[in-house]
């Protein structure tokens, strides 16, 4: 199965052009419903490869990743970050299982190793673990079924751009 959680608006038309280019298995679009600031330098071949680098900035010291809705919050928790010269790499991860299937050289690229990792996710935390590591951490939910406005929500459930910036300064 191709699953696929864009994370804006210019992400969601790719993942409708994959997911009508895909005849071998059934697609999953994983969407928000909540007004999503777009991500800035959306890369097309990126994406048909699972996960790009939204952003860099020379030597980060820390790796923010994330699909769908989270990854605006880890923009504007990077704004955070840099305003106190934290230098990072801010990277979509719109499909896992297809970022899994690149040449490694490519996965070491966007994931390098050696550097600490901060994932996101509104699902559960083992869905970017694997992709974290042992040398980074995973914000996530350990139940469902909440019901709120999602601006309530993100507050009291800690999807922030001030939690990202508490949790990347706990990693560092």
């Amino acid at each position: 199965m191709l699953v696929l959680r864009p994370a804006d608006a210019e992400e969601t038309t790719l993942a409708w052009r994959m997911a009508i280019e895909n005849t071998e298995t059934p697609t999953a679009l994983i969407l928000s419903r909540q007004d999503i600031a777009p991500v800035p330098n959306v890369n097309l071949e990126g994406f048909r490869k699972g996960a790009y680098i939204v952003s860099k900035d020379e030597n980060p010291q820390v790796v923010l990743l994330a699909s769908g809705s989270e990854v605006s919050t880890l923009l504007a928790g990077a704004e955070l970050l840099r305003k106190e010269g934290v230098r990072l790499q801010i990277v979509s991860v719109p499909s896992e299982g297809v970022f899994r299937e690149q040449p490694k050289e490519y996965q070491d690229a966007v994931l390098p190793k050696g550097i600490k990792r901060f994932g996101m996710t509104a699902g559960l935390p083992c869905t970017l673990e694997g992709l974290v590591g042992e040398n980074g951490a995973v914000w996530g939910l350990s139940s469902f079924g909440f019901s709120a406005p999602y601006k309530v929500l993100d507050e009291k459930l800690g999807f922030t751009a001030q939690n990202v910036y508490d949790q990347v300064k706990k990693l560092l």
